[in-house]
C-alpha cells in the first residue's frame, strides 16, 4: 500500500479576520479599524501604507497586544498577541529610537535582556552581535546623544533584534530623518532583511519607501481604516537604489497612490 502524502499549507505568521477597533471617547466612539482582514506569511517584508489617522499603527500595535480589538480575530504565530507577547515573538521600534541618555548604546540595547534575565556572558555577546548587523561595532560604549538621529536608530532596531525574535514590527522608524539618511538606512534595513529573513511589518507614509521595501504593500483608507488594496510586489529581492527608476517600480507607486486616492473616494 502506497502511503501519499501532502503537505499541509504553512499557516499565516499574522492573520487578522475581520478585525475592528472603536475607541470609547468623551465625543463619542472613534472607529480606527473596520473589518480588516490580512495574512502575512513567514519572511514577508509587509508595508502599511495610507493618511494619518487611517489605523496603521493601530494595527500593528494590535500584533503586539498594546491594543485590544473590539471585534473580529487576531492571531500572531497561531497564538493570541496576548500569548505571543509572552513568548516574545516579536521586537518593536517606535517612531522615536527611545534610548536612554544615561545609557550607553550597549546598555540600551542590553536592557531588554537584562529583564529577560539572560546571563552577562549571553548578554554581551547578542549586543556584538546586533551592533555589527546594524552597522554599529565599536560604538557599545558611546552615549546616545553622541551618534546621529540615523545612527540612534539603528541602535533601536539592534535593541529590537537583541533578544532574537522573529518578527519585526516597525512604526515609521526613519520619518523624522532627512531623505539622504533615509534613503541609506532603507538600503541596510533590506540587507539586514535579507541576512536575518525575518518578518518585518513596516508603517510609512512614503510610497516610494513601501514601494521599494516590501514584497506587499498594504493601502489603507482614511478612518475608519480599512484595506484598500494588497499588492504583491513584482520587484526582485535584491534591489538596488536606481531600481526606484525603473517602470516596474514607477508602475507599483502608481497602483499605490490610485489605492490611496479610491480610498479617500470611499470615505463617508
Amino acid at each position: 500500500m502506497t502511503t501519499i502524502q501532502t503537505n499541509a499549507p504553512t499557516p499565516a505568521v499574522i492573520s487578522a479576520r475581520d478585525l475592528s477597533l472603536t475607541f470609547q471617547t468623551g465625543d463619542g466612539p472613534v472607529h480606527a479599524l473596520k473589518n480588516v482582514s490580512l495574512d502575512i506569511e513567514k519572511g514577508d517584508f509587509v508595508s502599511f501604507i495610507g493618511p494619518s489617522g487611517c489605523g496603521k499603527t493601530t494595527f500593528l500595535r494590535c500584533m503586539a497586544d498594546l491594543e485590544h480589538p473590539t471585534g473580529g480575530s487576531m492571531t500572531v504565530n497561531a497564538v493570541t498577541p496576548e500569548e505571543a507577547r509572552r513568548a516574545r515573538a516579536y521586537g518593536y521600534v517606535f517612531q522615536a529610537a527611545g534610548l536612554y541618555p544615561w545609557r550607553t548604546i550597549g546598555g540600551n540595547i542590553r536592557l531588554p535582556l537584562e529583564i529577560m534575565g539572560y546571563d552577562k556572558a549571553e548578554q554581551a555577546d547578542r549586543v556584538r552581535r546586533v551592533l555589527d548587523l546594524v552597522d554599529l561595532s565599536g560604538f557599545e560604549k558611546k552615549f546616545p546623544w553622541q551618534l546621529s538621529g540615523g545612527m540612534q536608530q539603528r541602535a533601536s532596531i539592534a535593541r529590537a533584534l537583541a533578544f532574537d525574535a522573529d518578527i519585526l514590527l516597525m512604526d515609521e522608524p526613519f520619518g523624522a530623518l532627512d531623505e539622504i539618511v533615509r534613503d541609506h538606512l532603507n538600503e541596510q534595513l533590506l540587507e539586514l532583511w535579507a541576512r536575518t529573513e525575518k518578518t518585518i511589518c513596516f508603517v510609512t507614509h512614503s510610497i516610494p519607501e513601501a514601494v521599494y521595501l516590501s514584497t506587499k504593500i498594504v493601502v489603507m483608507s482614511p478612518r475608519p481604516g480599512r484595506i484598500t488594496d494588497v499588492i504583491e510586489s513584482p520587484l526582485p529581492k535584491e534591489r538596488p537604489l536606481d531600481i526606484r527608476d525603473t517602470q516596474a517600480f514607477l508602475d507599483v507607486a502608481h497602483r499605490v497612490r490610485e489605492g490611496l486616492r479610491s480610498g479617500h473616494g470611499d470615505d463617508t
